[in-house]
């Protein structure tokens, strides 16, 4: 479900963004997995440039492991947390992916117009260019709003400091299951 829900919402940010797909397409056929434990999902690039769910027993051309610790540093796109992504295969497509993480944006307004129809969400989409502030103005002041006045969102610095803690917990647990192994013999 998961994998579904991920597919679907890669596929309409990329055919909201027409260049993503003509990059996309140059890479028809090719497969790249993710794996977030405790989930796997593959992919395989469509001539079109979208995506498909791959089949299960086809090997990656591309597979990249993603610590969980590392999904809220990169919904804020620090760019620290692409390094500590393991990554293997075709570094072509590889290096295509990453530069789409880091420039892919959903058109909302477009998906707003859906909802209200184009004239009243182009009045919107105008309305909030108009603010005095802007809309990066705005999403920050939101964004101040939402962590200093009433916490709803966690700082970014509590998210970093939340994936090191992770990150520690993870390795402490592994020292300790390699000590476990040394000491029962196996």
């Amino acid at each position: 479900m998961i994998a579904r829900l991920a597919l679907a919402s890669l596929n309409h940010v990329l055919m909201q963004n027409g260049w993503a797909l003509e990059r996309l397409s140059g890479f028809s056929g090719k497969t790249v997995r993710f794996d977030i434990p405790p989930f796997s999902m593959a992919f395989v690039v469509l001539p079109d440039g979208r995506v498909s769910q791959a089949e299960r027993n086809v090997a990656p051309d591309v597979q990249c492991v993603i610590p969980p610790s590392l999904l809220p540093r990169l919904a804020i796109h620090d760019e620290l947390a692409y390094r500590d992504i393991e990554s293997t295969g075709d570094t072509a497509l590889l290096a295509e992916i990453l530069f789409l993480s880091r420039n892919l944006r959903w058109d909302a307004a477009e998906d707003l117009s859906a909802l209200t129809g184009d004239i009243i969400a182009e009045r919107i989409v105008q309305a909030a260019k108009s603010i005095e502030i802007g809309p990066s103005g705005l999403a920050q002041a939101v964004s101040e709003y939402l962590t200093e006045e009433n916490p709803q969102l966690a700082k970014q610095n509590h998210i970093r400091a939340y994936a090191e803690e992770v990150d520690d917990l993870r390795d402490a647990v592994a020292r300790l299951e390699a000590r476990i192994r040394r000491l029962t013999g196996n």
